[in-house]
Parts: C-alpha cells; structure tokens; sequence
C-alpha cells in the first residue's frame, strides 16, 4: 500500500482482509483514533485519514466545502479501495464518508461493505441551530466549551487559538454548510452510533439514517455527550469490534 498525505499514521497490515478508514470530527484529526487497531480483530487495518490543514498537512488550507474535501479523498484514496473496505465517521466526518461512499458507488461501481456513522444527525435533515462558524470570537470559543471536544488548557491558551482557530472555523463552515442531495440509498449496511447526552446529534435524528440503506441498520446509543468518541471510547470499541466480526464470513 503506498503513501499518501491523506493517511496519516497509517500502520500497514498486510494480513488485513478489511480497511476501516477512519474520518475525524471538525478540528479533528488521526490522533483520534490512535490505539484502535489493537482493540479491533487483527484482520482489519485501521487507515485513518489526515484531512488537510491538520498535523502533517498544516501548510495545506483547510477546505470549507464537504463536496470539496470529498472530491480530493476520492481521488487520493482510490487506489487504496483494493480490497474490501469500510468507513467510520464522526460528527463532520460522518457526512464526509457518506457522500464519499455515495460518490465512489456512483461513479467508480465500487462501495463499502459498511459504512459506521457516529455522533450525527442524518445528512437528509434540516439543521435545527444557526451556524457558529462566523460568530465573534469569544462566541465562538464559547460554543467549544460547550462542545466539550477541546482542552481547557488550549482553550485559555491564546497563542495556541489563535493558530487553532482558522482551522475551526473551516471545518465549522464545511459541517455547518453541508447540503444534502437527494439520491438513491447505500447498498451497504450503515450503523449509527450516538451519545446519549449529545445535544448536537439526539437520538431520534441518527435514527434517521435508516433511510439511506437499502440493507440492515443499527442504532446504539452510549453515554457521553458529543464527544463520547472518547469518554466511551472501550463500549464504542466493543460495539465496533461486534459488527466488523459480523464482516469476517462475507468479505
């Protein structure tokens, strides 16, 4: 498997018979998902994606559009879809892996045999809030104290903000900006996960994305906020660990 920006921390697994790429949330990047390959089966190999403007793409303009960023991981991740593959979204990065599994499926014949989404709203729904991506800035470092998903300590540092910021925002506006198309559902079978006490993603919008599958879905909610990602990460691990084995006889 040869290299590319956009897999970041990638440890090759040639024994793999799965590749679960893994997008991160606004503001997110491939740390999110250190340390999954060793609480997943051995058979699968962990590629998690490096989204530009973060980590070793800091010199890159982080891109502000979801059909943007979708576009260019399509065409740097092709030649990496040649064995079966799956994809784990959260927040932001569930919208990117469904739009990019709608285009690969339409445009190059080829799908996951999963698609995981997670801590997000059905892409097909009306956003109930207003966008925070071009609030004032101490507005906007508020509505992330909220979030929860950033330190304190980076959120009182002012010189870190201040680089971190740009970012943010861009991925605030990709999210917040997204516009749903109306298409023909995934042949793959979706799961949605979600956090219990996330305001940004209830219960009732992840179940939503049943209507986007044309084959099995399944909901599990567990508790945490919207960052459950990470303060549920072993019972989110679990559950994942569960539905990929469901691959194990098909693949």
């Amino acid at each position: 498997m040869s290299t590319t920006a956009w897999l970041g921390r990638f440890k090759p697994n040639p024994q793999a018979r799965l590749r679960l790429f893994c997008f991160p949330y606004a503001g997110g990047g491939t740390l999110a998902f250190r340390g999954w390959a060793e609480q997943l089966p051995d058979w699968v190999e962990i590629c998690p994606v490096q989204l530009p403007g973060r980590e070793h793409r800091t010199r890159e303009p982080a891109l502000k559009r979801i059909p943007d960023i979708v576009e260019a991981a399509a065409e740097s991740l092709l030649p990496h879809l040649d064995k079966p593959f799956a994809f784990f979204g959260h927040s932001m990065g569930a919208l990117i892996s469904f739009d990019l599994a709608r285009l690969l499926s339409g445009r190059y014949q080829i799908a996951p045999v999963w698609l995981f989404v997670s801590g997000c709203p059905a892409p097909h729904l009306k956003r109930r809030r207003l966008p925070t991506y071009d609030l004032p800035e101490l507005e906007f470092v508020n509505k992330l104290r909220v979030l929860n998903g950033t330190s304190r300590e980076l959120l009182d540092n002012p010189d870190l903000m201040c680089v971190l910021l740009p970012l943010l925002r861009a991925d605030f506006e990709a999210s917040e900006t997204y516009s749903y198309i109306a298409g023909a559902p995934l042949d793959c079978p979706i799961s949605a996960f979600g956090g219990t006490a996330d305001p940004e993603a209830e219960r009732r919008d992840i179940r939503e994305w049943c209507e986007h599958t044309t084959a099995a879905f399944s909901l599990k909610m567990f508790p945490g906020d919207h960052f459950f990602l990470h303060s549920a990460r072993p019972l989110l691990l679990a559950a994942l660990a569960q539905q990929l084995r469901l691959l194990n006889a098909q693949i």
